[in-house]
């Protein structure tokens, strides 16, 4: 019978490496201090706070997936900026281009040559025929959503609970409770959102076509599996039944793609073989300096032109000035040319299926009560026996003080993962070496939680 870990050896765990950790960093300690007097919360981005240490961790330098902190200490980071460098660190090819490309001009409101050469990559490894350039995958999404309702004349869309989809303020809608309404933490909203949002739970077949049906919905955005509430997998034959109803209600269906893109050199669509009539592809794309891209089908481009045949001049509310710019171009070629190819996919899928049964087996060792999943590169452990088939199951056993523990006890020898839930991902500067240092960290903890 798989066995829980006993609170109370959780709480010394949490309380020993929160000690080791501020021991261990006191020149990450004194910057955060510093830091404090002129940033919010004394980080350039308030969620730099969320790993749970007792100050946040400063980086000197990554390369690959070495990291070096403030006070010099090295760590094999699993992490990797949570999918925005899912290649590594400055990955050689990007780190080429932008040397080559930096003294030729960052932005120009123009496009530059590359342009024609990344729609045709994009179009070859993703099957989509026209793209747009942001700035995050946030952008893109906000850009989809108002095509979509601009093509349908509908003002409604459908998101999953517990979702992500970046900053999209229309996606923080959640049923928990069992009512629609606004997430409770989502900062400065003034909207009523449940009059333009509709939400189900993943999976969730005869909700997802009760939705649907009012006809009012323009588009559904989706990831093809949820990967912010830890790992939630699609049911077989759920996005068969996904992909024709939005069909029979002429709903469009957006795949957001932007951690799946670690499925396959085609992304998780390409993979598995969906059909999307448009993809939103964020973080890497670029080798994680700010860049996304969103892509529609044929049929959704016609649409799309017959509109702007209709449209008054003046603002769309749709793109910024730094997007499409001539350096985001180049380093997204050569991400496209280099990194998002079979042979490059192929090794990381090997490592990533390596690390998969190397934490089952630890799981099983230690008989916890513990599952793990993987998608390609993509490698989650949930501290919960069973798989969660949505979002609102998974939100009730994630972020847990078992996580922050596992996660405090891991960094401190050397380990990153990350830290809002127990995701990994391999990259190609990852080696077996590094998995079995991960493991067997991942195998010191559990012996010292189950005593």
């Amino acid at each position: 019978m798989p066995r829980n870990v006993p609170e109370q050896a959780i709480k010394a765990m949490l309380s020993r490496e929160e000690a080791l950790f501020t021991q261990r960093n006191p020149t990450s300690k004194q910057l955060s201090e510093d830091a404090a007097r002129n940033w919010l919360k004394g980080v350039p981005m308030h969620w730099m706070v969320d790993w749970g240490t007792p100050f946040p961790l400063f980086v000197a330098k990554a390369q690959g997936v070495d990291v070096t902190d403030a006070d010099g200490h090295h760590y094999i980071d699993f992490c990797l900026g949570d999918t925005g460098a899912m290649f590594g660190h400055s990955p050689p090819a990007v780190v080429d281009a932008l040397q080559r490309e930096g003294a030729n001009g960052f932005t120009t409101m123009m496009p530059s040559p590359d342009a024609a050469v990344v729609g045709k990559l994009l179009e070859d490894r993703f099957g989509l025929p026209c793209w747009q350039v942001t700035a995050t995958a946030s952008d893109a999404n906000r850009a989809v959503i108002k095509w979509c309702r601009a093509i349908t004349g509908r003002s409604k869309i459908l998101v999953f609970n517990h979702c992500y989809h970046g900053a999209v303020d229309e996606t923080y809608v959640t049923i928990d409770g069992g009512t629609p309404h606004a997430d409770p933490a989502l900062i400065g909203e003034v909207r009523n959102l449940t009059r333009f949002t509709k939400v189900v739970e993943f999976n969730d077949i005869p909700a997802l076509e009760k939705a649907l049906a009012e006809k009012d919905v323009a588009c559904v955005l989706a990831e093809p599996i949820m990967t912010n509430v830890g790992m939630v997998l699609a049911d077989d034959g759920y996005h068969t039944a996904l992909r024709e109803s939005t069909r029979k209600h002429g709903t469009l269906l957006v795949i957001d793609e932007t951690h799946c893109m670690s499925s396959g050199p085609g992304g998780y669509t390409r993979e598995y073989g969906l059909e999307p009539d448009a993809m939103v592809l964020g973080k890497p794309i670029a080798g994680g300096i700010p860049a996304a891209v969103y892509g529609f089908t044929q049929d959704v481009t016609d649409r799309i032109r017959k509109f702007l045949e209709t449209r008054t001049p003046g603002h769309s509310g749709i793109g910024t000035t730094l997007s499409g710019s001539k350096i985001q171009l180049a380093l997204m070629r050569a991400v496209l040319e280099n990194y998002f190819t079979e042979e490059a996919f192929g090794p990381l899928v090997a490592l990533a299926k390596r690390l998969e049964k190397g934490i089952a087996d630890v799981i099983i060792k230690h008989g916890v009560a513990w599952h793990v999943v993987r998608v390609g590169a993509r490698v989650e452990f949930m501290c919960t026996p069973d798989r969660p088939r949505n979002g609102g199951e998974a939100a009730r056993v994630i972020h847990r003080p078992i996580d922050e523990a596992v996660h405090h006890y891991l960094l401190n020898r050397g380990v990153i993962v990350t830290p809002f839930h127990n995701m990994m991902l391999i990259c190609p500067a990852t080696t077996e070496a590094h998995v079995n240092q991960l493991v067997g960290g991942l195998d010191r903890c559990l012996t010292e939680l189950m005593g």
